[in-house]
C-alpha cells in the first residue's frame, strides 16, 4: 500500500508548509508496504526458486538425474562455484522468500485494520512460508545461521541443523495451532485464497516431511512429530496440493517456460537414469514427462548423465512442462502418501498401511501426469512395482516411486535419494563422482562472515560436497 504524499507545489502553499522535508520525498517509490504484499511476494520467489531450472539459480533437477545436458554439462558434474550456484540459492532464500516473510510479519501486526484474529492468522501463513525457506537452507547446506539471521548483526554466527530443524517443528506445530477464524488475506494469498483449513493442512504436512526427515537421526522426535501432524490433518487428495497457478504472461509465467520455451535453448534432455529406471518399468508417465524421440520400442531415449549430449536424438522436456502455466508446486499429496508409507512402516499411528498409502502415492502421481486408471492398475500389478513383490527392503522400494513420482520437483527427487541412499544413481560422467550430499557455503560468506563459516566448516566436517546434514544418516 502506497503512502501518497502530499507535496506543496504553489509558492503560497509552500509558505504554508512548516515540515520542507516533504520535498525530499520520492513520490514515485512505495514507503510502505502492505504486509498481504509481502506476503504474496516471499511466496511467489520462493516457489519461483524451487521451480526454476535455469542453471544459474537451481541444479535440483539435474542433481536428482532426471535430465542430462546437452552443450554444457557443468552443473551435472556438480559444478557450483562457476555460476555462483549456491551464493544464488543463499541470496534468494534468505534475502527475498524469509525477510519479505519476516516483514510482512510486522506489517501485519502494526495494521489498525486488521482484528486479532486475523493478525494471527496471517502471521501464521508468513511463518509456514520462512519455516519452509529455512527447512531448505538447512537440506542445502548443514549449519546455517538461523538465531541472529537478518538482524542487527552483519556476521551471523551458524546454528546447528539438528538445532535449527528441531525449533523449525515446534514452529510449524505453533502456526498450526493458530490458523484458526478468518485470515482476511484474499487473493494476497496465491496459493488458497485465505482458506485458513487449507494452510493448517499444509503446517501439518510440511510438518510430517521435516519428521520423516529426521526419523532415523532422531527416532522419537520423528515419531512425536510424525503422529501429531497427521492427527492434525495432512494433505488427502490432490485438491490441498500447495500449488501456485502462474499465467500466461511475463513475468508471471512459469520459471520452466522461460527456460524451456522463452530462452530458444536446448540444453536439457532425458536422463539415462530415470529413462532406464522408467523403461525397465515400462512406466506409463513416459509419454507426459518427455517427447521427442523413443527407442524402437517406444522407451525414451536418455542421455549419459555428466556428458554432453545431442539434444535431437534424445528425448527431451515434455509438452505439458513447456505451458507457460503450469503450475508450481512445493508439497503435494502425491509426496504426504509416500511419506505416511514410511511412516507406517515405522509403526506410527495414523499412518495406515504401508502398502495402501504407497498405492496412492503411485496412484495420485498416475492421475497429475494423465495416466488413465487401467494403465496405473496394469503398472501396480506388475511384480517389480507391486508392494508386496517389487525387489528391494521397504526403504527401497518406497524411494524408488518416490523419486520418481517427484519428476517435476528436483529438491525433494535429490532429498528422497539423499534419505534413502536409493534407487542407486549413476557417477557423473565427467567428474567421476557421485552425487553430493550437500551446496558448498558460498564464497561470500568467507569474505564477509569468515569467522563464522570458519567455526561451521569445523562442526559439520568440512565444507566439502559429500559432507552430510544431520538426517542423512544412512
Amino acid at each position: 500500500m502506497k503512502k501518497i504524499l502530499i507535496i506543496c507545489l504553489s509558492i503560497v502553499v509552500m509558505s504554508a508548509c512548516t515540515d520542507l522535508t516533504e520535498l525530499n520525498v520520492d513520490t514515485k517509490n512505495p514507503q510502505e508496504v502492505s504486509g498481504a504484499s509481502l506476503f504474496a511476494n516471499s511466496t511467489k520467489e520462493l516457489v519461483d526458486f524451487m521451480s526454476s531450472t535455469n542453471v544459474n539459480v537451481n541444479n535440483f533437477r539435474l542433481w536428482s538425474q532426471y535430465w542430462a545436458q546437452t552443450t554444457y554439462a557443468d552443473e551435472s558434474n556438480y559444478d557450483i562455484i562457476g555460476r555462483n550456484v549456491n551464493g544464488r540459492a543463499w541470496n534468494t532464500l534468505y534475502a527475498t522468500v524469509i525477510r519479505d516473510a519476516r516483514e510482512a510479519k510486522t506489517a501485519i501486526v502494526a495494521n489498525s485494520l486488521l482484528t486479532d484474529e486475523q493478525k494471527r492468522n496471517q502471521s501464521a501463513m508468513c511463518e509456514i512460508i520462512e519455516v519452509f525457506a529455512f527447512h531448505v537452507l538447512v537440506d542445502i547446506f548443514g549449519d546455517i545461521p538461523y538465531t541472529s539471521a537478518l538482524g542487527d548483526d552483519v556476521t551471523p554466527a551458524y546454528d546447528n541443523d539438528t538445532d535449527i530443524y528441531t525449533d523449525l517443528l515446534s514452529r510449524l506445530a505453533t502456526a498450526s495451532s493458530d490458523l484458526n477464524g478468518d485470515s482476511n488475506m484474499g487473493s494476497a494469498d496465491l496459493i488458497y485464497g485465505g482458506n485458513i483449513d487449507a494452510w493448517k493442512m499444509f503446517a501439518n504436512s510440511l510438518r510430517l516431511r521435516l519428521a520423516i526427515r529426521i526419523a532415523d537421526a532422531n527416532p522419537s522426535a520423528g515419531q512425536s512429530n510424525a503422529e501429531a501432524a497427521i492427527a492434525g490433518g495432512v494433505f488427502s487428495s490432490s485438491a490441498d496440493d500447495f500449488e501456485l497457478a502462474y499465467q500466461s504472461g511475463t513475468p508471471n509465467t512459469n520459471p520452466l517456460w522461460e527456460d524451456l520455451v522463452q530462452s530458444g535453448r536446448s540444453d536439457f534432455i532425458a536422463a539415462n537414469t530415470l529413462g532406464d529406471y522408467m523403461n525397465l518399468l515400462d512406466d506409463p508417465r513416459r509419454t507426459a514427462y518427455f517427447s521427442g524421440p523413443v527407442d524402437s520400442v517406444g522407451g525414451i531415449v536418455g542421455g549419459a548423465y555428466g556428458d554432453n549430449n545431442s539434444f535431437n536424438t534424445s528425448s527431451q522436456p515434455g509438452a505439458v512442462l513447456k505451458d507457460p502455466t503450469f503450475a508450481g508446486t512445493l508439497l503435494d499429496y502425491t509426496e504426504v502418501a509416500f511419506l505416511l508409507a514410511d511412516a507406517a512402516e515405522r509403526g506410527y499411528a495414523g499412518a495406515g498401511t504401508a502398502e495402501d498409502n504407497y498405492n496412492a502415492g503411485i496412484e495420485s502421481s498416475m492421475t497429475e501426469w494423465g495416466v488413465d486408471a487401467t494403465a496405473t492398475a496394469t503398472y501396480l500389478a506388475r511384480a517389480d512395482v507391486a508392494y508386496s513383490s517389487a525387489p528391494g527392503d521397504w526403504k527401497q522400494k518406497i524411494a524408488k516411486q518416490k523419486w520418481m513420482a517427484m519428476y517435476n520437483r528436483g529438491f525433494e527427487g535429490w532429498s528422497t535419494y539423499r534419505l534413502y541412499d536409493a534407487p542407486v544413481l549413476n557417477i557423473a560422467v565427467q567428474a567421476g563422482i557421485p552425487t553430493p550430499t550437500r551446496y558448498t557455503y558460498p564464497v561470500t560468506e568467507f569474505s564477509l562472515n569468515g569467522e563464522n563459516v570458519a567455526a561451521a566448516i569445523s562442526a559439520i566436517g568440512g565444507d566439502n560436497l559429500d559432507t552430510k546434514v544431520f538426517w542423512d544418516v544412512n
